[in-house]
């Protein structure tokens, strides 16, 4: 098997870096602590081709392949997690599905905008009593005419206040439960789309996280997203996509960890000598590489299986959540060895560990991710 990067590979990891080494470090820090949103470096994101980064060239995107895109993600989260976010939702959860499930006239309009950067697009699925399970969500669109009436409320939707298109779910035939979900493209400036509020978190200060509320919000009939009844299924399909995404996120905040980590260790001395001296310390990087190899190892696999078009559910989900508890443990060690300083905010430790949590937490918990792994072993 060779893991060698093609050439390709390696110029988008240093066009990549590049870019986030000269434009994105330097001011990450300082707008994720005033909770900015970084609007100049998406439009950026979008002209390198970073907002569609697998979609085909032909349909707006720059067509790389998955594991390239898995590379791309993790440099832009290394450098801020905030920035990633807002990048492989708009790859993975909007992006992707418009292009598996979409029609010729949905695809001109809406995915190639999208995947150029030009628009920004949120994926509203889950809701206030709805979360792990979808099934369970509340949200209705009733036909009238040649539209489809929307009523209900999705929360916790990142770059919900900032997009222009939102793939929302909601049920069209509450008889056949989860069977009955169907999958609407929605333009933000529809009447009766309504951003309720912006959520005030933990980590990723610089992305938003919205709860959208929809009041008879009209949405044209050719705005269906694939089949009618179809988007349970089309919501597990594109959340194995948005779950690559997030494995390559905790990949970037772990690097990022790690590289501080080892910086500070050479540079703090105690007792006569650099920290890096010390065993302790030497135990707790040679961990976070140990663990961190492994994590990019298993979401390499889920991304090339995912490009191939094999089955990669079970693969997405092992990615996910070893990376995504790999990376929380990543942080926590890097807040140890910088000790006490890694607790205050001129650090970017702190940083790091506040956006470390929310990994197991969005596209799946880790608990779901178990349930689909166990399943598949108990087949």
């Amino acid at each position: 098997m060779d893991l060698a990067l093609s050439e390709e590979q390696v110029l988008v990891v240093q066009t990549v870096r590049s870019f986030c080494e000269k434009e994105v470090v330097p001011t990450a820090s300082e707008m994720d602590h005033a909770g900015e949103y970084p609007e100049a470096l998406v439009q950026k994101l979008g002209e390198m081709g970073l907002m569609g980064a697998f979609i085909p060239m032909e349909a707006g995107g720059s067509g790389m392949d998955l594991v390239t895109y898995v590379l791309a993600m993790e440099e832009v989260s290394k450098a801020w997690a905030s920035l990633g976010v807002i990048m492989t939702v708009n790859n993975s959860l909007v992006c992707d599905p418009i292009h598996r499930f979409g029609n010729d006239r949905q695809k001109e309009k809406y995915l190639k905008p999208l995947a150029r950067g030009k628009q920004l697009g949120c994926y509203a699925l889950t809701e206030p009593e709805a979360g792990s399970d979808p099934g369970a969500m509340a949200t209705r669109a009733a036909e009238a005419g040649d539209e489809f009436i929307l009523n209900g409320t999705k929360r916790f939707i990142t770059n919900g206040s900032h997009a222009d298109i939102a793939i929302v779910y909601a049920v069209t035939d509450p008889s056949l439960g989860k069977k009955g979900i169907s999958a609407f493209i929605v333009e933000t400036g529809t009447s009766g789309f309504i951003v309720e509020k912006v959520e005030k978190k933990l980590g990723l200060q610089g992305s938003d996280t919205a709860e959208l509320v929809f009041q008879d919000c009209r949405v044209p009939k050719e705005n269906l997203l694939g089949e009618k009844n179809a988007g349970f299924k089309m919501a597990l399909a594109t959340l194995d996509g948005g779950r690559i995404g997030i494995a390559a996120q905790s990949l970037g905040i772990a690097q990022a960890c790690l590289e501080a980590s080892i910086d500070y260790s050479k540079s703090r001395s105690q007792f006569g000598q650099t920290i890096s001296n010390f065993q302790a310390i030497q135990w707790m990087l040679a961990d976070m590489k140990t663990e961190l190899d492994a994590a990019r190892l298993l979401t390499f696999r889920a991304a090339s299986l995912r490009q191939s078009g094999e089955s990669a559910s079970v693969a997405a989900s092992k990615a996910k959540l070893y990376a995504s508890e790999m990376c929380n443990r990543a942080a926590y060690k890097a807040i140890q060895v910088f000790g006490g300083y890694g607790y205050m905010k001129e650090f970017p430790v702190e940083r790091y560990y506040r956006d470390a949590r929310v990994t197991t937490l969005y596209e799946g918990t880790s608990e779901i991710q178990r349930l689909v792994i166990a399943r598949d072993l108990l087949q």
